[in-house]
């Protein structure tokens, strides 16, 4: 288990946007630290209202999109847009190239937590999709997903069969347990939790569990909401 708290993340501060990075990301480089698994970005950005990001380019990434608070907007050179607020999953596929903005389109600073998975085939025609998710069961929920376990569960399809997110929203003492996978990535996106053999995790701290046996999480006293990839 290696576990990484919020404070130790390398910090991009701009006045509009304040970004945490989980790896290696732009001119932070740590080469002990350039991914996990399949994850090779894990942001949590807060976006100033009435800024965000002008058109760049991406290619060969899958790129899920996880907003905590606010709406954040996208529009890409396929034609796609479309706005992401909670409750709703975003996820661009790259591929063989793709140019896209993405901006605040609310009153306050939108929230978000942006992950990159390296895809399973590259040169894939891009594409963009976005999708409800229902968080009310208080169970792993599998959004965003590759994996052969959940192709009839997920809300929207990675192309990266060998890697799944789920997320939990989870009322105070209540738990679930993590997949027993290769990689686990566990992070608390808000509130706080106790793992099994860890102990305390506040909000936006993350474990990375290699060769995780199915720890249990258990939501701390105001609850937590838990992103959790999952990668073979």
């Amino acid at each position: 288990m290696e576990i990484q708290r919020a404070d130790e993340r390398f910090v991009t501060s701009e006045g509009w946007l304040e970004s945490r990075h989980s790896f290696s990301f732009g001119p932070f480089y740590d080469p002990a630290n350039v991914g996990f698994g399949f994850l090779v970005a894990h942001n949590d950005d807060v976006v100033a209202p009435g800024t965000g990001f002008d058109t760049h380019p991406h290619q060969d990434l899958e790129i899920v999109t996880w907003v905590l608070r606010g709406a954040l907007a996208h529009r890409d050179s396929e034609g796609n847009s479309g706005v992401v607020h909670p409750g709703l999953v975003q996820r661009m596929s790259a591929g063989s190239g793709i140019r896209h903005s993405e901006w605040n389109d609310s009153a306050e600073p939108v929230h978000y937590v942006q992950m990159w998975v390296r895809p399973d085939q590259f040169d894939l025609t891009p594409s963009y999709d976005q999708s409800a998710v229902d968080l009310t069961t208080g169970e792993l929920v599998p959004v965003v997903s590759g994996l052969p376990k959940h192709a009839a569960g997920a809300a929207i399809r990675l192309h990266q069969q060998s890697a799944g997110l789920s997320a939990a929203r989870l009322a105070p003492t209540q738990s679930v347990v993590l997949p027993e996978a290769p990689h686990v990535h566990a992070f608390i996106a808000d509130g706080s939790a106790h793992l099994e053999g860890v102990g305390h995790l506040g909000t936006a701290d993350a474990a990375r569990l290699t060769d995780s046996d199915g720890q249990r999480l258990t939501a701390g006293p105001t609850g937590a909401e838990v992103l959790v990839w999952e990668m073979y």
